[in-house]
């Protein structure tokens, strides 16, 4: 037989959830670099959902093997986006030939 949990407080996580959520728009006006910024807002908004889903979906309370499914595919994701970074940091560049080459090519031809 499970023991039944502490029912949490769920106006505290709501006001956590409003404050963080202003730290999030004021995060947006600060002197910072775009980066610096863009770290901070997906940093708050992890930590919101991980709130969300601990309270809100109860997972503060299931199994850790449910937790380990509910986190996996975060994971993945963030594997993924460190694996696509290199080709999102590529630059397109478009072959052309040079008319040293392109004459050469000609000459050879004939």
């Amino acid at each position: 037989m499970e023991s039944a949990h502490h029912e949490p407080n769920y106006m505290n996580i709501f006001w956590a959830l409003t404050v963080l959520t202003i730290v999030e728009v004021a995060v947006v006006y600060l002197p910072l670099s775009k980066f610096a910024i863009g770290l901070l807002l997906v940093s708050l908004a992890v930590i919101k959902a991980t709130l969300v889903a601990l309270y809100f979906m109860h997972l503060r309370f299931e199994k850790r093997t449910l937790g380990m499914i509910a986190l996996t595919p975060m994971v993945i994701c963030v594997f993924l986006i460190f694996m696509l970074l290199p080709d999102l940091t590529a630059h397109n560049k478009i072959y052309e030939p040079s008319e040293q080459v392109a004459g050469s090519e000609s000459g050879a031809s004939h």
